[in-house]
């Protein structure tokens, strides 16, 4: 690569940086090993606060709408977390 290349604008433009609160879900169920008791998770993760298209919520609060009490892999998990939080976009610090 030429030093050139190295300055050239980029393909595509990136925007301004908006803040947006809370953790991804998946960063947060990345961080732990399947399979899990819902308790557990509650213990790990329970005060991670995570995005939700209503704003951030603490994990701990949602769990307590969620009537499974085990989740064998991370996709189990998730799924029973966004039928609680929804999916759809999630609002920025601005917003």
């Amino acid at each position: 690569m030429s030093d050139e290349d190295e300055d050239a604008e980029p393909a595509v433009s990136l925007g301004e940086h908006t803040p947006v609160e809370g953790a991804p879900l998946a960063r947060v169920s990345s961080r732990l090993t399947w399979p899990k008791e819902k308790s557990e998770v509650d213990r790990l993760e329970g005060e991670t606060v995570i995005r939700t298209p209503e704003g951030p919520r603490e994990l701990s609060g949602v769990l307590e709408a969620v009537d499974e009490t085990y989740f064998q892999r991370h996709q189990e998990f998730e799924g029973h977390v966004r039928d609680v939080i929804g999916t759809g976009p999630v609002p920025t610090a601005d917003e």
